[in-house]
């Protein structure tokens, strides 16, 4: 099991939702975030994580959303197969190019 997917998205989401009601009783973010790992069984840095990828989907913070972020990889991952296809008909292309040479100088 990878590190990404050790925790269920109800986990992630409960413990998210603690932080977001329990931040007005700490002096900082930090500190409830600090607070809540323990009882989720996490590090600090992975919860808040968990918070700032929570504010930035709900408009609260700046960045990429989760769903721009899985539509650029669809992107990427998509134009990387397509310039290998190109790759491999530009070599088919000259392949056959020097092959239909190569026939009229035997001619």
């Amino acid at each position: 099991m990878n590190k990404s997917n050790q925790f269920s998205p109800e986990v992630r989401e409960r413990a998210v939702r603690m932080v977001q009601e329990h931040r007005g009783e700490y002096p900082s973010l930090w500190a409830a975030v600090e607070s809540i790992a323990p009882k989720i069984g996490c590090v600090p840095q992975t919860l808040l994580g968990w918070v700032k990828r929570d504010e930035v989907d709900k408009g609260q913070r700046e960045g990429m959303t989760t769903s721009e972020r899985e539509r650029l990889k669809a992107l990427e991952r998509e134009n990387k197969e397509l310039r290998r296809a190109n790759d491999i008909l530009r070599t088919a292309s000259a392949f056959f190019a020097q092959a239909e040479l190569d026939r009229k100088l035997k001619s």
